[in-house]
């Protein structure tokens, strides 16, 4: 039995990613065993694009992964050096230049960068794998932008792994896919080791096969929109799998569900798992969230934390604290009060509470799944056991979360918004929301950073603009998007800097 003093103080570690295809930022938080990730933003870099031709990185590949270092930078300042990991995998450990890359890394960011051999990829996925689920058997597959890790699972541990080319772009992306020469491909390098990797049950790692997840839960008509362990049957996949990989770029684009950075290696990914499902005798396929970046802050777990029911850890975590950062709230407030309150008024003297409030919900949905917050923030906010506030204001700080998490203008329980908000304070609280959100992601949620940006209103113009300093702030595209969706929610001009 697990008891609550062996349960270490809760803490938030950062992980960097450096890719073949994407270069991201993930923020955990760390509850024992429980793993919450509490920000999340990625560079579709595609630093192995180039690799099977020239040998290299990709060079807009290694400028846009530059720029992304150099925001998260910003974000992770004033971060212990040994609460931040950054790892490199295929893309750099192969590239003839990927030495010269790391040493830029550390001389414009600071950041010593570890690059994991194939070996390590694959045990890192597995225990990623396990992180999320402990009692998971078979084997891991890995898929990334050049390369395939499978690993072979025992005795709640990582056995043996191989770390083959495979990835979309080893294979030949993003030229439109040859699937006969592909499969040629795909099974010359397959072949030697399917024997040792045979398996009833895959766990599938990766973005390119989440979405085949997600596109199949679509098609399936499927009610519960998650897709770490969510199943499929080796049929249903290699059914969906041969769909996807015969789809042209233009097909592609008008399914609902994909995302649409990935519509040049998608059919290769898809390819790659028809292979292995026939070789590796695959029966059931599960789809992991949970990959490297899980499987090193699980590794850096002491023993006894890591032998925790992460069920029962996450469950305790759940309803121990709800918030995550007890200064945001604040921060957000004198962020956001000089724009706001150059406003008309929404509901007269209550604007200011109603803003210091809403801006206190910042963090509800932080424990939540991504797919689900807004709506979930919403109904915990329409319906949680909070006194002084009247139903319209209850109703506005509702919609204020919803929006706060989705830039979608429909609110779950339509009926009852509308009965209680009329249509300009609805537009007001998609506002309030989306300089929430702008002000959370521009800060990657550290309230101090805060004050190294301002948010002002004059006239017809809506100006983001960062200290001295800190212009490294405003880099990205998440950030300008971000501001655009405030800039016309206040049907103002945006501009920055």
């Amino acid at each position: 039995m697990w008891l609550r003093e062996d349960r270490p103080e809760p803490r938030q570690a950062a992980v960097i990613d450096l890719g073949s295809n994407s270069v991201r930022l993930v923020v955990y938080r760390i509850d024992g065993r429980a793993l919450w990730t509490v920000f999340n933003e990625k560079a579709l870099a595609g630093l192995g694009r180039d690799l099977p031709a020239t040998g290299r990185l990709s060079p807009d590949g290694v400028r846009t992964a530059m720029t992304a270092l150099r925001r998260f930078r910003v974000l992770l300042e004033g971060w212990p050096a040994q609460d931040i990991t950054v790892a490199a995998t295929a893309a750099v450990r192969e590239a003839a230049d990927g030495a010269d890359f790391i040493r830029q890394v550390k001389a414009e960011t600071g950041f010593d960068v570890r690059v994991l051999s194939g070996e390590e990829e694959a045990h890192y996925a597995a225990l990623g794998v396990l992180a999320g689920h402990p009692g998971a058997k078979g084997v891991v597959g890995d898929l990334g932008g050049s390369s395939l890790e499978l690993v072979r699972l025992k005795d709640g541990g990582a056995q043996e792994g191989v770390t083959l080319p495979l990835g979309p772009f080893a294979l030949g992306a993003p030229r439109p896919l040859d699937i006969d020469r592909t499969w040629r491909a795909i099974g010359k390098a397959l072949s030697p080791v399917a024997g040792r990797f045979a398996s009833k049950e895959f766990h599938a790692v990766g973005g390119a096969w989440r979405n085949i997840a997600l596109l199949h839960m679509q098609l399936a008509d499927y009610p519960l929109h998650v897709a770490h362990q969510y199943e499929m049957s080796a049929s249903d996949a290699v059914q969906l799998a041969r769909f996807v990989e015969r789809q042209s770029k233009s097909s592609l684009e008008r399914i609902e569900g994909v995302s649409k950075k990935r519509f040049d290696t998608l059919p290769y990914s898809a390819l790659v798992l028809d292979a292995l499902i026939e070789l590796l005798g695959i029966e059931r396929l599960v789809i992991s969230a949970y990959g490297v970046r899980e499987g090193l802050l699980l590794d850096a777990m002491p023993p006894e934390v890591r032998r925790q029911d992460p069920l029962i850890a996450g469950c305790e975590a759940l309803t121990a604290v709800r918030g995550l950062s007890p200064d945001l709230g604040g921060a957000l407030e004198a962020w956001l009060s000089p724009v706001f309150e150059q406003l008309s008024p929404s509901f007269g003297d209550r604007d200011r509470v109603l803003l210091a409030a809403a801006c206190r919900l910042a963090d509800l949905g932080a424990r939540l799944h991504p797919d689900h917050r807004a709506d979930i923030a919403f109904e915990q906010v329409l319906r949680a056991p909070i006194a002084g506030m009247t139903h319209p204001e209850r109703a506005f700080l509702a919609c204020v979360a919803f929006s706060r998490h989705t830039t979608a203008t429909t609110t779950p329980e339509q009926g009852v918004v509308a009965k209680l908000l009329t249509g300009e304070r609805q537009k007001r609280a998609r506002a309030l929301g989306a300089a929430i959100r702008l002000g959370c992601d521009i800060s990657g949620r550290n309230a101090g950073l805060l004050e190294k940006s301002a948010l002002v209103c004059k006239g017809d113009r809506l100006r983001l603009a960062a200290a001295p300093g800190y212009e490294d702030l405003l880099l990205g595209e998440q950030t300008p998007k971000r501001a655009q969706a405030l800039a016309q929610a206040l049907k103002l001009k945006l501009e920055l800097g």
